[in-house]
């Protein structure tokens, strides 16, 4: 099909964040014709049979606690990391500054004391819940009148932030609209979905914070006809597991042990030093196995910030497991690659799956896209090709062929 030509908003939350920047240059650069697509879910089939917007036709702003510019933090990963290379980088750091005139100051409220040290310039504590949504929405829709949008997506890669301490008390939409009368704690990630939602933004959560997870805000998107998805993409070590766990499972050997040691060095290593920041991410990657695997089995993960690690990140896993006559063996591996290469090709991906979904007309939790997440809402499959399997039969859906009538067998 012929992709959609009108202009699609990505509001990143965190756009001067890693993933977020590597995003957006990957995105011009690909519209520059100075990279290719590799890496994109959608540029492969059977996707590229929906009518999805190009990637050259996504327009770029977002919110960030942190001052500085895009072209900045590109500068830093290609110091540090190599990529992007400056050949990439030079083919779009005009696109960069045009993007950072769109960024705009966001909020830390509720994001644990990691995510405040972060932040530059003053707090918004004397403003109300109510009034911090009010400032994000207009922030969205000024974007969108600015830029002569068809529609906006709104997708969070902000940083981890602590979970509240009792989300089934938001499991409904009156409960959210009291809490944010009353400046109940809401964390931040859940005052950008809620403004998202409440705006008819179609909204992705590619982080652990609970952010749409809430039951509350689940309600407010049916209620709105709004599509939303999250939490926490699966770009490395729990990508493996979804692989190989189905494998142990499907072949009868009983896993008796699964250890995975995590390190990374950039910022959302740092802020994971931080036991309650670290906690939703630790929940949502241990949690893949325990939809995939029956048996009891000990399965502990570990996440430790090694600053000399840069963007990059390295697991290693050791799997201990039993077979026929009891005959006990292992399989290790060590994973190691970008965060920010990882994770990028699947924010644009989200984007434009969601806008595509928007223009459907769908509503509510897409569970076609449960391969992207380690934690997928309203999805209990975790392993991967089961998980393909849904995203073929969405496209399959959209693309079939009605019949023509009289083109029966026999007739004229």
């Amino acid at each position: 099909m012929v992709a959609m030509s009108a202009s699609i908003g990505v509001w990143l939350v965190g756009a001067r964040g890693n993933v977020a920047t590597t995003a957006m240059i990957g995105a011009r650069a690909i519209a520059h014709g100075a990279t290719d697509t590799t890496g994109m879910v959608t540029e492969r089939a059977p996707c590229t049979d929906l009518d999805l917007p190009s990637v050259d036709s996504l327009v770029f702003g977002g919110h960030d606690v942190q001052d500085g510019s895009v072209a900045e933090t590109a500068e830093r990963l290609a110091e540090r990391n190599g990529i992007p290379d400056r050949a990439t980088l030079d083919a779009v750091r005009d696109d960069l500054a045009v993007i950072d005139e769109r960024i705009e100051t966001g909020t830390a409220r509720n994001c644990g004391q990691a995510v405040e040290k972060l932040a530059d310039g003053e707090t918004d504590e004397s403003l109300s819940l109510r009034a911090i949504v009010g400032d994000i929405q207009d922030d969205y829709e000024r974007f969108r009148e600015a830029n002569d949008l068809e529609r906006v997506v709104v997708i969070n890669v902000a940083s981890s932030e602590p979970l509240p301490a009792d989300p089934e008390k938001y499991d409904s939409i009156e409960a959210i609209e009291r809490a944010l009368d009353e400046d109940e704690p809401l964390p931040a990630s859940s005052l950008y979905a809620y403004a998202a939602l409440a705006g008819g933004h179609p909204f992705v959560n590619f982080t652990p914070n609970a952010a749409n997870a809430l039951g509350g805000l689940h309600e407010l998107a049916e209620r709105e006809g709004v599509p939303h998805m999250g939490k926490d993409g699966k770009t490395g070590e729990t990508l493996m597991k979804s692989t190989l766990a189905p494998m142990f499972a499907q072949r009868n050997l009983r896993v008796r042990s699964w250890e995975g040691h995590n390190i990374l060095g950039n910022k959302d290593g740092e802020v994971l030093e931080d036991d309650a920041n670290k906690a939703g991410k630790l929940a949502s990657k241990g949690g893949v196995l325990d939809g995939i695997l029956d048996e009891d089995l000990h399965n502990r993960v570990r996440i430790d910030y090694t600053p000399a690690l840069g963007d990059w990140k390295t697991a290693w896993d050791d799997i201990r497991f039993r077979g026929f006559l009891d005959t006990d063996m292992k399989l290790q591996f060590t994973w190691e690659g970008s965060d920010s290469a990882l994770a990028a090709p699947l924010v644009l991906d989200l984007a434009r799956l969601l806008a595509f979904a928007d223009e459907q007309g769908e509503s509510g939790l897409q569970p076609q896209l449960a391969s992207f997440f380690k934690a997928p809402l309203g999805v209990d499959e975790h392993g991967l090709s089961k998980q393909f399997g849904m995203l073929e039969e969405y496209v399959e859906a959209h693309t079939a062929r009605p019949t023509a009538v009289g083109a029966e067998d026999g007739d004229d």
